[in-house]
């Protein structure tokens, strides 16, 4: 590799990859602000929530036919690989990997997974006074008060799975002096270690839009064919 490759750095997390990734942590930041302004703010409550569904569907669809590094192939590893990676963390053997790491796979998983069920509840859940998710009328109302006290024990756990990701950021700038930050907002990541054809050609922006559209059109139909909820009183 050349000195100039060595300092512009191969692109290795797409566009879409990058933009996903900023929109979902807004999102979920804007649910729980919402959440905690309390009833006046349900409506962008919601919003938010269905931005989070829409992403997360994507994310999964990218996972399966997007670049060579978002794909879910590229970086699941069995427990095996995932514990030797973590015994190695801070020796001098230690592995490094371009796109994420055995256990940085499986904590994009962790997060997808309590992302989309935080979702998947809320739109069958209410606050047991007035309002109530979109999909609340296909269930009885003691199932949805059930599915209303998970979508409160999944926003918790996926608080503390996301403050475990921030700790994960600062350990590896802190000991290991990485930045994970940078990549994900120019999609470049260089080094003498890194060979010249570990870059990726394309980021694959129109089929991206495709599936995002697809995703919006898929929830917007679930949504609108669903029964009217019954005024929650009390």
């Amino acid at each position: 590799m050349t000195a100039s490759a060595r300092t512009t750095g191969q692109l290795i997390w797409d566009l879409p990859l990058r933009v996903f990734h900023w929109l979902l942590a807004s999102a979920v930041l804007g649910a729980w602000i919402t959440h905690r302004i309390g009833t006046r703010a349900f409506g962008w409550h919601r919003w938010f929530g269905y931005a989070c569904l829409v992403l997360v569907t994507f994310r999964v669809l990218w996972g399966c036919i997007g670049p060579r590094y978002a794909r879910f192939t590229n970086f699941l590893r069995g427990p095996a690989a995932a514990w030797r990676y973590a015994r190695d963390w801070l020796s001098p053997r230690a592995v490094a990997h371009l796109g994420h790491n055995p256990l940085g796979g499986w904590m994009v998983m962790v997060l997808l997974a309590l992302v989309a069920a935080e979702g998947v509840t809320g739109l069958f859940a209410n606050d047991e006074i007035f309002n109530a998710g979109p999909l609340y009328g296909y269930v009885a109302d003691a199932t949805s008060d059930r599915l209303s006290s998970w979508h409160r024990v999944l926003a918790d756990a996926l608080w503390y799975a996301i403050g475990l990701h921030l700790l994960a950021i600062a350990a590896y700038l802190a000991w290991r002096r990485e930045n994970l930050l940078g990549p994900m907002i120019t999609g470049r990541k260089s080094g003498a270690w890194i060979s010249a054809d570990a870059g990726i050609a394309s980021s694959r922006v129109l089929l991206a839009l495709m599936l995002a559209a697809a995703s919006a059109l898929a929830l917007y139909i679930l949504i609108a064919t669903a029964p009217e909820p019954s005024l929650i009183l009390f």
